[in-house]
């Protein structure tokens, strides 16, 4: 915190969100109020700017819907309405329940849900981990985001940060693949635009012309799912044509022989009938890709949600070592740089504590395990959720609305505000915002470690998420010194402060500075895996996986709880395609023609932001983007009110008639809450809960739907 003449002081924070920029923050306050919060100029990838998600956030600090106060449930589930009582009434009504609960149903009854709704290392994803492991609840298995994407990268590469971010700007190829930076990774736009300036050119991948495809030197729209197919093309093309780097092959990789006899079958003109890619593209794509180095391949959240999302990423991961591309700086993939982090995550989620047998229950399937689609034994009978919104992010909507209906449901829920899912709940306890809470932050977009130190002093009685377990733990009779720590000494256990990339690294220098980058090189000199030095079993990239014999393994950081990888099926050790799942039968039968994806909006960070008064401005009511040609089949003028429906539910939106997208392809934008839009519903009332092939992850682009002028949609139904 520093001080300034005029009374004000600033300190420095942290963003909160799950989002690859993790910016590094400047509140201004005075009196004890905050006043303004701006990025910090000082920070090499911040560089003083904010998005329009949090360039305000004091207005969300201060919003007048905030919860600050425990509160009761006086009126239907679902109505909103609660009346204010104190803490140790609101703890004391969660002993007698779930005493009740455990002595009639065991621990097991109880089911704890959160993923990011704050980032932190402290109170973010597994800031409950422990209570619940400790109490003996269902262990809630977390694996929306990234985690076919993440066991992929670890079967070809291992984990590894991959590329710096920052080292974009000396790259002379550029591929984003599913990957809209301008909207959701914006602070890396500008290494970009200086490569460009350079020279380099930039590809853009995706279904969608988003803000990032219009910017582009190259769009390539391509069939959502169908992207491996395209890796494979590119394969076939490069290797077929001789333009593999046969020195860098031969020392790094194994099992190239193998992915030549794959990729041999993926013709450019195959790979066209399967991508709607003209193959003359795919041609070109290809020999640029090889020829024009360094390259690189960004890839998205969004590349891993359809059925073969695993093995996607494992086609794209395979390629820049097909190249060499990672030989030079500016060359390679760029995945998740949380893997430099030297992270101690089981001094957070205590995984010793866990029972052998304790059930696991996947976050994805919580529609079908509230209504006992499957029986379960024993039945969920208390929900606990915090840093989430299930009704809004999960799939299947309704299930999940009808599930927390039940009166036999004991559901508490932790909040900043009157969510949908809050609606519903027995008890609501207040959460503090970032501004009034400490915490340390990793990133998955760059490779700086950045403290987040309190600015004022909480609102109400809201306490932060480590604050709350304290309580819980203290209610429910837990006695562990695990509880006993503060939040400084917290942030001291999480962290291997005598790893090699913390050197230099204190918390004293963080509290100065707020921020500092991990010892790992600079961004003109880290060159992780120019000489192999691949973290996989072989230390190689591994073309044919020899993690593919475990099976559909799901890693410990999204199995939550588990310190071993738990395995399956075994897979296919060579990348491969895999039609999405949805869409064959259903196409074929002509019911719904269409297929959905729902992105991340442009003004939302997934749910956090959709029921404020800037961001909603922004971004309007709830729209869905639609090509020309399937507006006039469909009598769908621009702004028409249509409704959206399958088998699983409908969602009302407002039509965009744009060339921005393909023919047969609608973009509906997640994060709209259900109780500020049309017809009571969002996009998640559409999308299943299946799985992709790997790491049990979601499969929101495996949605078909069809589209009607709203008023019409009861009698094609």
């Amino acid at each position: 915190m520093t001080a300034d003449a005029g009374g004000t002081s600033l300190v420095r924070v942290a963003c909160p969100h799950d989002c690859p920029d993790t910016c590094a923050m400047l509140v201004t306050v005075g009196n004890g109020r905050a006043l303004a919060v701006r990025g910090d100029p000082d920070h090499p990838f911040t560089r003083g700017g904010l998005c329009v998600k949090v360039n305000n956030y004091e207005k969300r600090v201060y919003s007048a819907d905030r919860l600050l106060y425990p509160m009761r449930r006086s009126g239907p589930k679902g109505s909103g309405r609660f009346e204010r009582i104190t803490w140790d009434q609101a703890l004391a009504t969660i002993k007698q329940r779930w005493s009740n609960i455990i002595e009639e149903s065991g621990p097991a009854a109880i089911l704890p849900y959160s993923y990011l709704g704050t980032e932190g290392i402290l109170n973010g994803l597994n800031a409950g981990d422990a209570f619940f492991n400790r109490l003996g609840a269902t262990i809630s298995e977390r694996t929306f985001c990234d985690s076919a994407s993440c066991t992929a990268y670890f079967m070809t590469i291992g984990p590894s940060p991959g590329m710096d971010p920052e080292s974009f700007k000396y790259s002379k190829y550029i591929i984003l693949w599913a990957c809209n930076t301008i909207s959701t990774n914006l602070h890396h736009w500008p290494f970009i635009a200086e490569a460009r300036q350079n020279g380099a050119k930039l590809v853009v991948i995706d279904p969608v012309r988003t803000r990032t495809a219009r910017e582009a030197d190259w769009h390539i729209p391509i069939r959502p799912g169908t992207d491996a197919a395209l890796a494979l093309g590119m394969m076939h093309v490069i290797i077929n044509e001789d333009l593999v780097d046969r020195d860098y092959v031969a020392q790094y990789t194994v099992g190239f022989d193998e992915l030549k006899q794959r990729a041999g079958s993926y013709t450019p003109e195959l790979v066209s009938s399967i991508t709607g890619i003209p193959a003359d593209d795919i041609r070109t794509l290809a020999r640029e890709y090889a020829t024009t180095q360094p390259s690189v391949i960004r890839i998205g959240v969004a590349i891993e949600r359809h059925a073969g999302g695993g093995q996607t990423v494992r086609a794209t991961a395979c390629l820049p070592a097909l190249v060499g591309a990672w030989r030079r700086i500016g060359g390679g993939m760029l995945q998740l740089p949380i893997w430099a982090f030297p992270v101690k995550w089981e001094n957070l989620m205590r995984p010793d504590w866990i029972t052998s047998g304790t059930r696991v229950l996947n976050q994805w399937r919580l529609g079908a395990a509230l209504m006992q689609e499957e029986p379960l034994d024993p039945p969920i009978r208390s929900l606990f959720v915090y840093n989430s919104n299930p009704v809004v992010v999960s799939p299947e909507q309704q299930k999940i609305v009808k599930g927390l209906e039940r009166e036999d449901l004991f559901t508490v829920v932790s909040e900043q505000f009157l969510t949908d899912t809050a609606q519903y709940a027995d008890i609501v306890l207040p959460a503090t915002t970032q501004l009034e809470q400490f915490d340390i932050m990793f990133s998955w977009g760059h490779l700086y470690l950045t403290l987040n130190q309190k600015a004022i002093e909480p609102l109400g009685e809201a306490v932060p998420n480590t604050e709350l377990f304290r309580r819980l733990a203290r209610t429910m009779g837990l006695d562990d010194p695990h509880w006993i720590r503060n939040d400084e000494d917290m942030a001291l256990d999480a962290l291997d402060w005598t790893h090699p990339a913390m050197q230099g690294i204190t918390m004293d220098l963080l509290k100065q500075k707020g921020w500092a980058r991990l010892a790992v090189g600079t961004p003109e000199t880290y060159l992780p895996h120019a000489e192999g030095n691949f973290l996989t079993p072989s230390g190689k990239c591994e073309f044919k996986a020899s993690m593919a014999a475990g099976g559909n393994f799901v890693l410990p950081l999204f199995r939550q709880g588990s310190n071993e990888f738990q395995p399956g099926d075994p897979v296919d050790p060579l990348p491969a395609y895999t039609p999405s799942r949805e869409k064959a039968p259903m196409a074929t039968s002509g019911r719904y023609p269409l297929n959905v994806i729902s992105p991340k909006s442009h003004a939302f960070l997934n749910s956090s932001y959709g029921n404020l008064p800037a961001q909603l401005h922004h971004a309007g009511e709830q729209v869905v983007l639609v090509n020309p040609a399937d507006a006039r089949a469909r009598n769908v003028g621009d702004g028409s009110p249509v409704r959206i429906f399958n088998d699983r539910g409908s969602v009302e939106a407002v039509a965009k008639v744009t060339e921005d997208v393909m023919p047969g392809v609608i973009v509906a934008p997640m994060g709209y809450w259900r109780s500020l839009s049309r017809g009571g519903a969002t996009v998640n009332a559409l999308n299943p809960a299946s799985y992709a092939d790997f790491g049990r992850a979601p499969v929101f682009s495996d949605t078909l739907a069809e589209m009607v002028v709203a008023g019409a949609a009861m009698a094609a139904e």
